[in-house]
């Protein structure tokens, strides 16, 4: 092999291993993707708002949603906290299995009650898987 044919050899070479890169890049991005929206991506499951209240003070709100996932699954109501005087994402701090309704009571500016469930907010939470 002459030194032309390995310049040749060398510049395929680089250029296979771009081509290779790109696609485990690509894939590794939707793959990434994919797990975000199926573990963290609680958007898909807030259907219908069906309750939401204010806190005393103004300082947080509470939005409860009743998802239905389907023929196979029971209703769900997810608590959403929004914070009203600060800048920060919404948190999810309930989620209970088999209802369609939702009760939100404040006994004070960060206390709330959710179907008989009372959160200190915005610290705790509420998940049936845990709670079983």
């Amino acid at each position: 092999m002459n030194e032309s044919e390995k310049l040749q050899c060398k510049k395929v070479y680089k250029q296979t291993l771009l081509v290779l890169l790109i696609w485990i890049l690509i894939f590794a991005g939707i793959l990434g993707y994919g797990i975000y929206w199926l573990f963290f991506d609680w958007s898909r499951f807030k259907q219908d708002l069906i309750a939401e209240s204010t806190s005393p003070q103004g300082t947080y709100t509470v939005k409860a949603y009743v998802s239905d996932a389907g023929a196979t699954t029971s209703y769900a109501v997810l608590g959403e906290l929004i914070f009203n005087h600060e800048r920060r994402k919404s948190q999810k701090i309930y989620w209970q299995y088999r209802e369609h309704e939702a009760y939100i009571n404040w006994s004070d500016d960060d206390t709330v009650s959710i179907n008989g469930v009372t959160l200190n907010v915005p610290d705790e939470t509420y998940d049936y898987r845990e709670n079983e």
